[in-house]
């Protein structure tokens, strides 16, 4: 199964033509795992044609796929605006704005311009975005469905493979002599040197218990 994988999530073919590509930077989405827990994360990541890829979707794979396994598909909610309490965010939505636009004051005060100001147009009704009350709220925990993970010869890691529980150490108990490590194991982790490093150090441990064996076995 796909491992550190995008999401698709049913745009509308206006916001798709115009934001496909677009990264949010300083951005934080919470999600709740398997366990019903929330998880925060904060960083950035990118609107695709059809759903969402990036480092900080990577980060929260795991658990994305999980629940939609669980449940047929979930929800992200996205903080706009991290930096920023929701009091303060309150407190600028709500200030005089004279002749200018919601969009064009939302960008003076809040810096949200671009894919956020787009994102709050896709995911509002045009009440909710005139009422100050919920707009500020959805700057600050604004839903997205996730539907499915990406296929998996577009992710950039697998999840599955061999259980822990069938393994001494590096080597198959069922098949002496053959060693196994990385992705080869029911395991995964973030993309980058998270996954790297840790692939690598398995590497070198299974290398060396194959040197070991062979030693004793010779």
């Amino acid at each position: 199964m796909p491992a550190n994988c995008g999401f698709d999530v049913d745009w509308s073919s206006h916001f798709s033509s115009r934001h496909a590509g677009e990264p949010l930077t300083t951005v934080a989405i919470s999600a709740r795992n398997i366990d019903n827990c929330m998880i925060k994360r904060q960083g950035q990541f990118v609107i695709t044609e059809g759903g969402v890829e990036g480092s900080l979707i990577y980060a929260l794979s795991a658990a994305l796929r999980e629940q939609i396994a669980a449940e047929g598909s979930t929800t992200i909610w996205l903080d706009l605006a991290p930096d920023h309490t929701h009091e303060r965010v309150f407190e600028e939505v709500t200030r005089p704005r004279g002749s200018r636009s919601m969009s064009s004051h939302l960008n003076s005060r809040l810096g949200i311009k671009g894919v956020k100001s787009g994102l709050l147009r896709e995911c509002l009704s045009a009440a909710d975005f005139a009422d100050a009350a919920r707009l500020a709220d959805a700057i600050k925990l604004l839903p997205v469905t996730l539907r499915r993970p990406r296929p998996i010869d577009e992710a950039i890691s697998s999840a599955g493979g061999v259980a822990f529980d069938g393994i001494d150490g590096s080597m198959l108990r069922a098949m002496p002599g053959v060693f196994v490590a990385g992705e080869m194991l029911d395991w995964e982790a973030p993309t980058g040197g998270y996954l790297l490093t840790a692939c690598l150090a398995q590497g070198k441990a299974a290398g060396e218990q194959a040197v070991r064996w062979l030693e004793e076995n010779s």
